[in-house]
């Protein structure tokens, strides 16, 4: 099995949402499928199929989160010395050279992408463009809209 880039935070929240249903939402359905059993005939129990359902859902949701964190090779930022290139969970300022205005991302694994929040995947078509460049250098990213251009401003390993 190959390993999955994941930054220190991501693994964290990966960590986090596993023990939240191992330890809250997995003995709330074990609860629940306990009472609807009880109600008697479960032919007709659309408690009792709601509560397989979840359950089937939670089982499910814990082995990807386990499978995940095992196959993923977690890498901390802030530990990172690149000499100023863009590497996986480096945050770069950059400034769109058509309209001049700057936006921030930083390179995450797959899982923990959020445009909103400026994390994109390290498997985006902008990140590949970025990778291995430096301070000052002129990317182009071919965009949805068509080739964007983008000046690296600053380099950070957070």
């Amino acid at each position: 099995m190959s390993t999955v880039p994941m930054t220190k935070r991501g693994a964290e929240l990966l960590k986090a949402e596993l023990h939240q249903l191992k330890t809250v939402q997995r003995p709330a359905v074990i609860t629940a499928i306990a009472e609807a059993r009880a109600q008697g005939d479960l032919s007709e129990n659309a408690e009792y199929d709601a509560a397989k359902d979840r359950q089937g859902f939670i089982e499910g949701r814990i082995q990807e989160l386990e499978g995940k964190l095992s196959a993923a090779q977690i890498i901390d930022p802030s530990s990172l010395d690149a000499g100023g290139r863009v590497v996986f969970g480096a945050t770069v300022e950059l400034e769109d050279l058509t309209s001049g205005d700057p936006v921030t991302y930083q390179i995450v694994g797959d899982d923990e992408a959020d445009i909103k929040l400026g994390l994109i995947s390290v498997s985006s078509p902008i990140s590949r463009a970025l990778i291995g460049k430096e301070e000052g250098d002129e990317v182009k990213v071919q965009a949805p809209a068509g080739v964007k251009t983008y000046e690296i401003i600053s380099v950070k390993y957070l």
